[in-house]
Order: structure tokens, then sequence, then C-alpha cells
């Protein structure tokens, strides 16, 4: 019996294994040779608004050639207006870049794809095959977390990523261990370029009107990009909090403190530099004005630091702090000043902090005291929802945060729950996350 290779992307197709011969599928007539070159493998992930699948390229010029020519094609399933422009927009970035730190993508990679008798078409994008694990499989596979200099040299690496990326006036927007890839060779690999923007005319006035949506993994994105107004210097302060999560193995959630709003992680890696320390809590510093302002500046500090932490001398540590240009922010052991205006909710007491994984809100207010919306709750709040109306819920949440940025949570979860068509559903969305 010859091995099922060839699978149908129909995401309403019964049985999509299929003989490698086969040009149609057997269960729901859909054409299997994709682009008229391309033949799926094996699915390697999906959510709700898509899958990646493991395809080869099956023309002429790679017969007999296909195991050095896997590539992987990513599958929009969720048709909304918005959601396909960032799909386009990730196919049109990618396709700018030839860097073994930015996935390949050729000029005619992106195409649409209709299943048999459906109306609506699959967009698909074709890009090189990274072979390898993300940082957060990588520690989690590991079962320990990395060295200082082990940090240092992939900040490096990632920063010189960054650098190019920023010079073609792009940011990413959605850096963390899952968008980063290890390649088996050592080289690290940015990943998913969705949420990427260009910093255009375009682009600022819209962000100066509060048209930009406000994109944020909780942990990891900055407070200005929660509120629509993303800079490159949202992607320093997200590369901090990947590299603190590296060395502690501790998602940046279970770290913050409220009261000096910062991370408490130094504790967690042991004989650190403090001249280390203290800029990866400048890279993450609450304001972008108090961050480093260019991938040039982190990389000249990173390799003092590297240098630094190699040689163990006291007075290369003098010339460290001699040397460093980058604008000072709070120490860790210091209270952040910053004015109520910058706060992302009131200057009202603020709630408890709880982990990304937890769903219970606790407050640490009287119960005749509206407490102030936490970010980490409101990205809580819109995973709930994309459960029951899919990725629009991202812009549901965000244009709700914009027009009332001092709603409670309280309003925010009801507001919510009447976006939800179900009446059985949204009385659920709402006892869950108000219990």
């Amino acid at each position: 019996m010859s091995q099922c290779k060839n699978l149908c992307i129909n995401p309403n197709c019964p049985n999509p294994h299929n003989e490698d011969t086969q040009l149609f599928c057997q269960a729901c007539n859909s054409e299997l040779l994709l682009d008229g070159r391309y033949r799926v493998n094996k699915q390697l992930g999906g959510g709700g608004f898509g899958k990646t699948y493991e395809i080869r390229d099956c023309s002429p010029g790679n017969l007999g050639n296909t195991q050095s020519h896997k590539k992987v094609l990513k599958v929009l399933n969720y048709n909304h207006p918005k959601y396909v422009e960032l799909f386009q927009r990730e196919a049109h970035f990618l396709m700018r870049f030839n860097s073994p730190g930015i996935p390949k993508v050729e000029p005619d990679a992106y195409f649409t794809y209709y299943p048999f008798n459906s109306p609506d078409p699959l967009h698909c994008l074709v890009m090189e095959k990274i072979e390898g694990l993300d940082l957060k499989q990588y520690i989690q596979q590991k079962g320990s977390c990395i060295s200082q200099k082990q940090a240092i040299k992939w900040m490096i690496q990632l920063m010189q990523i960054l650098k190019e990326i920023h010079s073609q006036r792009f940011f990413h927007r959605d850096i963390k261990p899952s968008n980063i890839m290890l390649r088996s060779d050592g080289q690290l690999v940015l990943i998913d370029f969705g949420t990427a923007r260009e910093v255009t005319d375009t682009y600022m006035s819209k962000q100066s009107a509060g048209q930009v949506t406000g994109l944020f993994s909780a942990g990891y994105s900055p407070i200005e990009q929660l509120n629509g107004q993303a800079m490159p210097q949202s992607d320093f302060f997200a590369l901090g909090r990947t590299i603190v999560f590296l060395l502690t193995g501790k998602h940046p959630s279970e770290l913050y403190d409220f009261e000096t709003d910062s991370l408490c992680w130094r504790e967690y890696v042991p004989a650190l530099s403090p001249e280390f320390g203290d800029f990866l809590d400048r890279m993450m510093a609450r304001l972008p004005s108090q961050r480093p302002q260019s991938a040039d500046a982190i990389l000249e500090q990173l390799m003092k630091l590297f240098h630094l932490l190699h040689s163990g001398d006291s007075s290369s540590a003098s010339q460290y702090k001699q040397g460093t240009t980058v604008t000072s922010a709070p120490s860790q052991n210091e209270p952040s000043k910053f004015n109520a205006s910058q706060s992302l909710v009131s200057s009202k007491p603020t709630p408890t902090p709880i982990p990304e994984h937890q769903s219970t809100y606790v407050e640490t207010t009287p119960a005749v005291t509206q407490a102030p919306l936490d970010a980490n709750f409101a990205s809580h709040c819109q995973q709930k929802l994309a459960e029951y109306i899919g990725p629009v819920a991202s812009i549901l949440c965000q244009r709700l945060l914009h027009k009332n940025p001092t709603i409670s949570p309280t309003e925010f979860v009801q507001t919510l729950a009447k976006k939800i068509p179900n009446p059985k559903q949204a009385e659920e969305f709402q006892n869950n996350l108000l219990k």
C-alpha cells in the first residue's frame, strides 16, 4: 500500500488524506496541486484563524530534489478584511528582505486558492521552512535557562536583524520567545511578520488620530502599543522582556511589580552582572524616550557588555559606565516616575497582577471602589472573546480601550459581552470573567 503523502487544505474536507499521485481530493474534489506546483506533506500547526503546513515544490526544476525544497505554507482561514490585510502585509514585507535572520519568501509566494464549490478563497503564503525550535520550545526542552553570555550573543544577533528591519522603516510589533526560531546551526530567525508596520507619513497621521489598531502580547508588548502608539523602540522593550524570560524561565507577568511598575527579575539570575541588569532595565523602561533610541546604540552597548563579561576586568566596567550614552531609566529598586496621563489606566489604586494563564481577577481596593483595568486582564478578556467571535475580538477590545481608557473591569467585560450574538454564550463569557 502506498503511503498517503498529499493533504487537502479545504477546511471542510471530511477526509483530507490522499495518495501522492492524485490531482484532486478523493473526498471533496478540491485540487491538490496548489498554484500548479505545491503539494502538502503534513500539517505543522493551526488555530482558529489559520493553519500551517509543510509542503514541497513539485515544479519541473525541483523534481528529484524535493527534500531540499521543503517549505512552509501559511493558510488564512478567516477572511475578515483586517486579517486579510495583515496577511498580505506580511507577504509583501518578507519579499523585500534577503537575510538569514528573516524567512525567505519568493516574489510569487502569495496566492489565493478556492476549494471545490467554495465562493470564498483561502489566502496562502509560501515561505522558507525554518528547521529548529522557537525559543519558548527551546527553554522547555532544555529544562534550564540560558547564561548571560549566551543572552548577549543572542541579543547581538537579534539586534542585527532589527537593525535591518528598522533601516527599511519597518518595525515588528510582536517580538516574543515563540516568534524567534533557533536553527540547528545557531542562527536565530525572527518570524511572524503579520503585525509588522512600515513607518510612513500615512501611518504617523493615522497614529496621531488614534486610528491604528493596538496589538498586544501580554507580558512582552509595552503599554504604548496597547494604545496604538507602537514605534521602533517598542521592539526594544519586547526584546528586553524576551531576554528576561530566557534568563529566568518565567513569564514576565509572573515578575511584574505594580508598586515600581517594573519587573523584579534579577534575583532569579545567578551571579548577574549589574551592568547587564541595568542595561536590560533600560531596554524595558516604561517610556519610549527612556529606552535606547536605535539599534546601533544597543549594538554598541552589547559589544561593551560582551567584552566586560569575558574579561571580568573592573576597569572595563568603569569604561562601560562612562561610555553609556543611553538615557537612564529608573533602577530596579527605585519606583518609576510617570504622569497619570501616561498610564494605561487611571491613577486609582492598582489591582494585584496575575500571570497570563490565570483567569481570576483579584482586586486590592475595597469593594465599593472600582479598580482600574489591568493590561493583563484586558489581554485575557480579548483571548476569551476571540473564542466566541473570532479574531475581530482584538479590534473590538482595542477600540473600546481607546474610546474609554479609564473603563473599569466590570464595564469592560459587560460591554464586550454585548458583542457576542448568542445570549447564552454572552452570559457564560461574562460570568467566567467576573466570577
